[in-house]
């Protein structure tokens, strides 16, 4: 397992790791990139030994958990020349627009896609707008829920929410507000669509799913994000928090619970699968977050590439690690 930080005692994940690969029959240990000693193709990392963390040399291992991205350019060097050397779990997908069009140009999941173009200029907002009631702009890459702007066209005016801060604003005002926001950052702009609680919160669904020991997909867990605010924002980063499925469902859907709950899993395999053939490399595990309308209608609002596993380390940990011995197999290293 690679990882930025020095010390395995200070990640999480590490732990859960070792133990399993110790059920499992499978020799694990925790190193950081700078570790990593090429002249003589050895690494100093950590092994779980006797009840704690131990420090010593080890051979190339032939598979790395690569559960983080490498923090300078230095760590960045390293992880390409490590890449020629071992076999990597994760990959990236892309930002938010290379997996729209992706998905819309191979068309099966298209009809699940939010409408989605890049914004280059603030009067494509009110262009936007002509045709739409109403408007959602976010980063073109991963922000936890942050910098996300809905905007309702009134009469005369824009109503422009970002978390709690709500302003209105003329098309002067607006193009003069946005101008500097898109020119420091990318963003992609989308009609917005409502999938609100009965008490009136914002909620997605995040469907983590895992490849096993066989290669295929499985679910890892299903649940809803609820906003735990005024706040049209589900994400947890964001003050939002995780609920329970099975008592959401009954909840909101009375007795179509069970339907949508099966249908949501159909989808997190299906997609899953179907994802993984628009890629070079295979993937190892998924957060896939899925709306649902007032009318049911099911939208793919986003697709990450390493979603958290707070709470459910172990979890990840028991497909992860057999994950690893099906690339050995596949990849025909004894």
């Amino acid at each position: 397992m690679l990882h930025f930080r020095k010390n395995p005692v200070d990640v999480k994940k590490a732990y859960p790791f070792a133990a399993v690969a110790k059920m499992e029959g499978v020799h694990f240990f925790y190193f950081s990139f700078n570790n990593v000693d090429f002249d003589n193709m050895k690494i100093n990392g950590w092994m779980y030994e006797e009840g704690k963390w131990i420090q010593k040399q080890f051979d190339f291992p032939a598979v790395v958990i690569n559960s983080c991205n490498p923090k300078t350019e230095n760590q960045s060097r390293i992880l390409k020349k490590l890449k020629k050397h071992a076999i990597f779990t994760s990959f990236p997908v892309g930002n938010k627009m290379k997996v729209y069009k992706k998905v819309k140009k191979a068309k099966v999941f298209a009809s699940y896609l939010i409408p989605s173009t890049t914004l280059l200029k603030p009067e494509e907002i009110i262009s936007f707008l002509k045709n739409q009631p109403r408007a959602v702009i976010k980063p073109l890459s991963g922000n936890h829920g942050k910098k996300v702007f809905f905007i309702d066209k009134t009469e005369a005016q824009y109503k422009v929410t970002e978390g709690f801060t709500i302003m209105n604003m003329n098309e002067e005002e607006l193009s003069r507000y946005f101008q500097p926001i898109i020119t420091a950052q990318k963003f992609l702009m989308q009609p917005f669509i409502e999938c609100k609680t009965k008490n009136g919160l914002t909620y997605d669904f995040r469907l983590h799913v895992q490849k096993n020991g066989k290669g295929k997909w499985e679910i890892t867990l299903i649940y809803p994000r609820i906003s735990g605010n005024a706040k049209m924002i589900s994400n947890i980063s964001s003050g939002g928090y995780r609920g329970e499925l099975a008592s959401f469902l009954e909840d909101e859907f009375d007795e179509d619970a069970k339907k949508v709950k099966e249908r949501l899993e159909d989808f997190a395999l299906t997609f899953s699968a179907h994802f993984d053939t628009l890629y070079e490399h295979s993937f190892d595990e998924l957060g896939i977050d899925a709306g649902i309308d007032a009318n049911q209608g099911l939208w793919l609002f986003e697709v990450n590439w390493r979603p958290g596993s707070k709470n459910r380390e172990f979890d990840v940990a028991k497909r992860l690690i057999p994950y690893c011995k099906y690339l050995l197999y596949e990849n025909s290293i004894p």
